[in-house]
């Protein structure tokens, strides 16, 4: 596949994924649903392959999924806002980003957002206890260049404008009104999944909750393919899903994780895809016989 226009790098975002991720899904799907969609990675890919013509992107970061229906409805408006946005830190750009935040804390402007996580540490959103954003400037670099963010910002548009519905709800909200001619995509954060407060996330879901919202997609016999747990060298991180939902987990292979690189360690990070119990075994079967070496079923189809 070849490069796709993403104007946020997003810490967790499955943009390096999406293209592997694509190998498991249906040539054509009426509608994809994105009830996790951050930053649309995986819908911006399965347009680019012509997979979908129609999409709803959910998220319960409600200025995340403002800014994403900006840059796909409105790429002009919000280009400009970035350009005026990023133009303005020339004097001080690490007080401008401070002032910057300060001022997105208490409007949930999504412009004021792009410019925020074009800058910030790593691509990676961090929320304090009152959920506030409070991750910090990166230093060396002062984000993403104009023109550069512009180019990405009318990809992403040309590719999806005109073709979503956006909203801001629960993910059970969402999955109750999906229909069995829909393929559903769930990105769900799998640190904090017992409840326990989380600074990368926004919201974190309950591991119970999730597993029960699964089920009844089994029971409505509604297609979907879910990224959950994953390990970096012999730390694991979030608990599988429970065998008995009969669906076919395969490990993908990210790469080497840069923290464990820096300190020394050549550690690869894996995450899990999970495909439900629908979807043909002859695709699986296929990719079986010819898998990359990147790419590990660990689990036979149940």
């Amino acid at each position: 596949m070849t490069s796709l226009p993403h104007p946020i790098q997003y810490q967790g975002s499955k943009r390096n994924l999406a293209s592997n991720i694509l190998k498991f899904l249906p040539n054509k799907i009426e509608r994809f649903i994105e009830p996790f969609a951050g930053t649309g990675a995986v819908s911006i890919a399965v347009a680019a392959q012509h997979i979908s013509q129609t999409f709803w992107l959910n998220d319960f970061n409600k200025p995340l999924i403002q800014l994403l229906e900006l840059i796909i409805e409105r790429p002009n408006e919000i280009a400009d806002a970035y350009t005026y946005i990023w133009n303005e830190q020339h004097q001080d750009s690490v007080g401008h980003y401070f002032e910057v935040r300060k001022v997105f804390n208490k409007t949930n402007d999504p412009k004021l957002f792009l410019y925020l996580l074009a800058r910030c540490v790593k691509g990676a959103v961090r929320y304090n206890s009152e959920g506030l954003f409070n991750q910090s400037p990166d230093k060396r670099r002062k984000g993403t260049q104009p023109q550069k963010m512009k180019k990405n910002i009318e990809g992403v548009s040309h590719l999806l404008k005109g073709k979503c519905k956006f909203t801001c709800w629960d993910y059970k909200q969402v999955l109750a009104y999906v229909k069995s001619t829909d393929f559903v995509y769930l990105d769900p954060p799998y640190q904090g999944v017992c409840g326990e407060k989380d600074s990368r996330y926004f919201c974190g879901i309950y591991f119970n909750d999730l597993v029960l919202a699964v089920e009844q997609l089994n029971h409505r016999g509604v297609a979907f393919a879910i990224s959950y747990d994953g390990k970096r060298g012999e730390k694991t991180f979030g608990s599988k899903l429970p065998e008995d939902l009969g669906l076919k987990r395969i490990e993908i292979e990210v790469g080497r994780s840069s923290q464990a690189t820096l300190l020394g360690r050549a550690e690869i990070t894996v995450e899990s895809l999970y495909l439900s119990p629908g979807l043909p075994l002859t695709e699986l079967e296929s990719y079986i016989s010819k898998a990359p070496k990147q790419m590990e079923l660990s689990q036979k189809y149940g």
